[in-house]
């Protein structure tokens, strides 16, 4: 069963925040725009570099009204020892999430049961706490935040327009579509 349109599913945990240990919960992600953005592990390879281009991105984020939920079953004490330790690591102003219970990775299915790490899954949730974007990617690919960003425009625009949808390769500011029969056939 697909995630998308689904509600996220309530949990509680520890996370690192700009210095500090904070509780979040579901509750935190209703009434704004969120990415959870699980990641295998901390003090890992692929894993710095793309929590680095968020925190490159995250200004933009932000001004779309995004919060960033970086998350991997390490503690939030890992997450703070990486951050201190880390160059690329230490740019980040998101909140890194500790998942050591690995129920926040079963909830969005993405939890390597095995290994007890998760796969690198993204989500975007919008303002009623509902998915609506689902991408996973194999362990060793990487992902894109500029992709990640024209998503998120993409998911706020069609929230702010029924009725319309975004074709392929859309951009803000582009043309979108206003599906119907006058146009099956000539697209």
């Amino acid at each position: 069963m697909s995630l998308i349109n689904t509600e996220v599913k309530p949990f509680k945990a520890t996370a690192f925040h700009n210095g500090k240990f904070v509780e979040v919960s579901d509750a935190d992600l209703k009434g704004k725009w969120s990415v959870f953005f699980f990641y295998p592990a901390d003090f890992t390879f692929i894993c710095p570099t793309e929590l680095g281009d968020l925190a490159d991105n995250y200004a933009e984020f932000q001004k779309l009204g995004v919060e960033i939920y970086a998350v991997s079953t390490d503690t939030h004490f890992t997450h703070k020892a990486w951050h201190d330790s880390s160059e690329t690591v230490k740019k980040i102003q998101y909140v890194m999430v500790g998942d050591p219970t690995l129920q926040i990775s079963r909830n969005f299915e993405v939890l390597i049961e095995e290994a007890g790490l998760a796969e690198r899954g993204t989500f975007v949730i919008d303002p009623n706490g509902k998915i609506q974007v689902v991408e996973l990617n194999a362990g060793n690919i990487g992902r894109d935040a500029n992709e990640l960003l024209r998503k998120v425009k993409a998911a706020q625009y069609v929230a702010a327009h029924p009725g319309e949808v975004c074709p392929a390769k859309w951009k803000e500011g582009e043309a979108t579509l206003t599906p119907s029969l006058d146009l099956v056939g000539k697209i």
